[in-house]
């Protein structure tokens, strides 16, 4: 048990984040007793907003999966080698790049059923040109991804040649992302272990670095 001290107390509850419940049953007192003590002590208390910050901030972003089954190994080792040719490995965002709809469908599959991701969290990013119908392509891309439009960002809207364009990216291209740098960090340590376990890394240039970008947005045909 922890002792009860002016000092512990504003230390666990300060510097830690600790809530007062969460204190009282490490020190093993009831939560009135506590906050009675911080009273005395002139302990202050976090404010409405710093508590919201402290609560999103400890809240879980995703939740690994470690109890596969035959078919989610599977589905694992697709995402992840979908997302190192088509994935970001640059700053905090786990940002996965592409037109075809499957392709998107499996990634986000494997977001939400391998990392356990918050589906609050995901956004979607359109790259279209002008003469497309934007509300047409995200209600599209909306259907696919199963991602509330309200979870949309601006989209990127290019001009182009009709003729030369259409063909290429008849229903635009999207990036998937889901800003959490630990995440990122987990796919890219995935992505280092399938390149040992195939034996495809070489002296030189095998192994990704942290530094690298891949490729982006292959076209749908």
């Amino acid at each position: 048990m922890i002792s009860v001290n002016q000092q512990t107390i504003k230390n666990l509850y300060w510097e830690k984040g600790y809530t007062v419940p969460d204190i009282a049953k490490r020190i093993n007192i009831s939560s009135w007793a506590l906050y009675n003590f911080m009273d005395r002590h002139k302990i202050g208390r976090r404010d409405r907003s710093q508590t919201s910050f402290l609560l999103s901030r400890n809240k879980p972003r995703f939740i690994i999966n470690n109890t596969l089954t035959a078919s989610q190994e599977k589905l694992k080792i697709a995402g992840v080698m979908l997302y190192w040719a088509e994935g970001t490995l640059l700053h905090n965002t786990v940002d996965f790049t592409n037109s075809n709809s499957n392709m998107v469908r499996l990634f986000l599959k494997f977001l939400r059923e391998i990392c356990g991701i918050s589906e609050k969290r995901l956004r979607v990013y359109l790259y279209c040109y002008s003469y497309q119908k934007v509300e047409d392509l995200l209600n599209y891309w909306h259907k696919v991804t199963g991602i509330p439009l309200s979870q949309f960002t601006k989209p990127y809207i290019r001009e182009g040649n009709i003729n030369s364009s259409l063909r290429k990216l008849p229903y635009g291209l999207i990036h998937v992302r889901y800003n959490d740098k630990q995440l990122l960090e987990i796919i890219k340590q995935w992505i280092d272990e399938y390149i040992v376990w195939t034996g495809t890394q070489v002296a030189k240039g095998g192994r990704l670095c942290k530094r690298s970008v891949l490729p982006k947005g292959r076209m749908e045909k």
